[in-house]
């Protein structure tokens, strides 16, 4: 039997800051919330292939990220009446491990491996110990240092790319990386109530380094592609190199420089929130305010509809774990945004629990990866 990990445990980045919890506003109803992740994880557990996975046999990120949004919803019922398939869930992934720690079928193994390593961090089972292990190690040597090793003189050295068939680190690759890496951390200081020493681990310093190669702060980074125009001030672009945000020019200089967008804004929110960066850090202060001052709901902001679950999902995870309450929009008046969030999602919800982008990039119109997005999210929101 598996043995279910706490939710504080299974979001470790909690401890690690300290945070209070918010419970949603009263007016969304925490029932009404409990109701909509129900129905949710009912719609994952029928969706689920015969043979254990996910959408595609051969991305078992799609598996991993369906198994963490399932112990996150925590609906015990649920979990008891499928155990048998969450069980065939798990035993997909090990059998996708390599010798070498990393869980892939051939593609995107960075990525593969790190949603993963989530989900047998989040299992609760002791017989997983030296696959996380294993997969830490492998996570750890794929952070990416190029020029003279050892030194930060690259902007993409610290950060995580798809280790295939790109030469540059991402804000995508690395958010999962470092969550694999610290959810893992979790489970292991469980078990050994924090007596041994990690074995494996991320180069934390190199990261920030990353981070701010992908900040638009370019007082802080010698990467030449960064905005200075006011309106990209604090929020994120992808990778030192690109924004899917597109460039913005500057009339005067011509100088030509990358955008900030929502997704991602909340993914560098969230890479601080790992590598324990507090929120009153001066980098931190200026993400959160790029972010409220381009608050929505009704679009992933720089990026339209693409996008627009990973947004949703980052925005309840980065808020929560750094502890914000409230937030000051766009004209200056204090946004309540667990209440709107948790009536957005629930509004979203189709009839038969899924939730699903019409724009179907990066994978969004696919039922299970979005319902996966937003069972996490919401799981946030309630007691």
């Amino acid at each position: 039997m598996i043995t279910k990990l706490n939710i504080a445990v299974l979001f470790g980045y909690l401890f690690f800051f300290s945070i209070q919890v918010f419970s949603a506003d009263k007016s969304v109803g925490q029932e009404n919330i409990r109701q909509a992740i129900e129905q949710g994880a009912k719609f994952l557990y029928q969706n689920q292939n015969a043979t254990g996975w996910w959408t595609d046999s051969n991305l078992p990120a799609l598996t991993g990220l369906a198994l963490v949004a399932l112990e996150t919803a925590n609906v015990s019922e649920l979990d008891e009446k499928y155990e048998s398939e969450r069980r065939r869930a798990y035993d997909y992934l090990v059998s996708l491990a390599k010798p070498d720690g990393s869980i892939h079928d051939g593609r995107l193994i960075n990525y593969n491996t790190a949603c993963s390593l989530m989900a047998l961090s989040v299992s609760g089972d002791s017989n997983y110990r030296s696959l996380i292990e294993k997969a830490r190690a492998y996570i750890s040597g794929s952070q990416i240092d190029l020029g003279k090793r050892g030194e930060q003189d690259n902007p993409n050295d610290g950060g995580v790319g798809y280790n295939d068939k790109y030469n540059h680190s991402d804000m995508n690759n690395t958010l999962m990386a470092i969550e694999a890496m610290r959810l893992s951390e979790s489970a292991i200081r469980q078990k050994d109530q924090g007596r041994k020493p990690l074995k494996h681990d991320l180069d934390w310093k190199a990261l920030e380094h990353f981070l701010a190669s992908c900040q638009n702060l370019p007082e802080l980074s010698d990467n030449p592609n960064l905005s200075n125009q006011p309106e990209d001030r604090g929020g994120f672009i992808y990778h030192p190199g690109e924004s899917k945000a597109g460039e913005v020019s500057d009339k005067k200089t011509k100088r030509v420089a990358l955008r900030s967008y929502g997704s991602i804004s909340y993914a560098g929110m969230m890479s601080f929130a790992y590598a324990r960066v507090s929120k009153n850090d001066d980098r931190v202060s200026a993400v959160i305010d790029w972010l409220s001052k381009n608050y929505t709901l009704d679009e992933n902001p720089g990026m339209g509809q693409e996008g627009l679950y990973y947004y949703f999902h980052l925005m309840s995870k980065a808020l929560t774990a750094h502890g914000v309450k409230n937030l000051k929009g766009p004209d200056s008046k204090s946004i309540d945004w667990r209440n709107q969030l948790a009536s957005k999602l629930i509004a979203l919800q189709n009839g038969d629990g899924s939730w699903k982008n019409s724009n179907k990039r990066w994978m969004e119109g696919d039922s299970n990866l979005t319902t996966s997005y937003v069972l996490i999210a919401l799981s946030l929101l309630v007691k």
